[in-house]
């Protein structure tokens, strides 16, 4: 199972070997125009999956050290299982578009932590939904081969109709007449998240999976109490 190589440290070393990391701004560009086409547009999610696996990494402290967390949460009733979280400097600036370049490697670290083999991927951030089509989700869905979707507070770019108020309504996201992910409201009348594809899902299974990971708050559970973890708020677990 594709999922069974975060917890094989070999494996992770070896994912981060798909590119350079210490590269500058237009080579990072370069990359991830490269590895848009790596990406799977395809349904990956077969049946029920059991667990889904929340990330999101903190702004840097004082000293420059972030902490990036993986909450894995099972389906369908969204009971935490694992909690875990590292920590390190990233190895990237700043650099709106290229986040993935600093963030990927440490969530990598958390996700290498866990005992359990998630099924899902939330990631807080983008996936298509971005100018290189090749945001956060997908870096992260090509470094562990596994289904992920990216959820994002706001837009990078693109465009969407009016939404009904009610949750579950939704309105296509596009850029230049594609549809790069979707509007959808998870809460009634609170903004809407966007979803956009990471890897091995196509929209209408991204845009289910996140509404069964809702639980009355705008987030989703798991990008939401992985948002708790990285700022301290959430202390790590086992699984039971």
């Amino acid at each position: 199972m594709v999922s069974d190589q975060l917890t094989d440290s070999a494996a992770i070393a070896k994912a981060l070997q798909i590119h350079p990391w210490n590269v500058s701004v237009e080579e990072a560009k370069a990359i991830q125009a490269r590895l848009a086409s790596q990406v799977s547009r395809s349904n990956g999610i077969s049946g029920q999956p059991r667990y889904v696996v929340g990330t999101d990494i903190s702004g840097p402290d004082a000293d420059g050290l972030v902490r990036s967390a993986a909450v894995v949460m099972r389906l369908p009733d969204l009971s935490v299982l694992e909690v875990k979280c590292a920590y390190g400097k990233p190895g990237f600036p700043y650099v709106p578009g290229l986040l993935s370049f600093r963030e990927a490697p440490l969530v990598i670290s958390a996700l290498e932590r866990l005992n359990t083999a998630p099924d899902l991927v939330l990631a807080d951030g983008h996936g298509l939904a971005h100018p290189r089509r090749f945001g956060l989700a997908c870096h992260l869905g090509l470094l562990t081969g596994l289904p992920t979707i990216g959820c994002a507070k706001s837009i990078l770019l693109g465009t969407h109709g009016a939404l009904d108020t009610e949750p579950g309504a939704w309105s296509p996201l596009e850029d230049n007449g594609e549809v790069i992910g979707a509007a959808l409201r998870t809460k009634k009348r609170v903004s809407p998240m966007y979803v956009s594809i990471g890897h091995k899902a196509d929209l209408p299974t991204a845009l289910r999976w996140v509404l069964a990971s809702c639980a009355g708050y705008r987030m989703p559970e798991p990008t939401r109490l992985a948002h708790q973890a990285a700022a301290g708020r959430l202390q790590e677990r086992d699984p039971r």
